[in-house]
């Protein structure tokens, strides 16, 4: 199987246009007003409208208001929404776009049932849990903490960079990988060079796997 990847917290359209060229499945635009990687719809917008064909572009959200949401769909139409907060299944499910849950774990959750409550969602973005943020943390979690036989499919999150997204791809083969902090030169402004490390140790280790 090839693993997806996205690389998150795009700010600029040459970021965006490097990592499509470069092979990410996706790209992601932050509308959390508290997050360093935030865009206007504008400038969303106007990086999404670069995008190539088959680069899907995901809307992420902390808790938004329901105005917002409608507005980002309106002007940036992307292809998924992320939802990152303490959102309701119901809330996620009303936009008419497929969505991502978000989900901070930490010893304890129960992934089966996050799973359970948002059935509806193409997926959960699993990402470690901090008290303080809602994501782009930099920090990874415990990989352990995922059932085997997840009834959605995984996208891993949470610490991730090209020296170990090939261990995190063997560990949990998940159904993609999403990258923020770990390919930057600074916060919301990406290393092309990074980011052509972490897919390529994403492309070896899926070759390494399917032999």
């Amino acid at each position: 199987m090839r693993t997806r990847i996205k690389i998150c917290g795009i700010t600029r359209v040459g970021d965006g246009l490097d990592a499509a060229r470069l092979g990410a499945d996706a790209i992601g635009l932050v509308f959390a007003e508290q997050s360093p990687r935030r865009v206007d719809i504008a400038e969303a917008a106007a990086i999404a409208a670069t995008l190539p064909p088959f680069v899907a572009s995901v809307a992420l959200f902390v808790n938004p208001a329901e105005d917002l949401v409608w507005q980002v769909i309106t002007a940036v139409r992307p292809s998924l929404l992320q939802f990152h907060g303490e959102e309701t299944a119901a809330f996620c499910a009303g936009f008419g776009v497929p969505f991502l849950k978000a989900i901070r774990v930490r010893p304890g959750t129960d992934l089966l049932q996050c799973a359970a409550d948002f059935a509806a969602a193409s997926g959960l973005l699993l990402d470690a849990y901090s008290p303080d943020a809602h994501g782009g943390t930099g920090h990874r979690f415990d990989w352990s903490l995922i059932p085997a036989a997840m009834p959605l499919p995984v996208v891993l999150a949470g610490g991730l960079g090209p020296g170990n997204v090939a261990e995190a791809v063997r560990a949990v083969r998940p159904w993609a990988v999403d990258v923020s902090s770990g390919v930057e030169a600074a916060r919301g402004i990406k290393d092309a060079a990074k980011v052509a490390a972490f897919i390529n140790e994403v492309r070896n280790v899926d070759l390494q796997l399917s032999r």
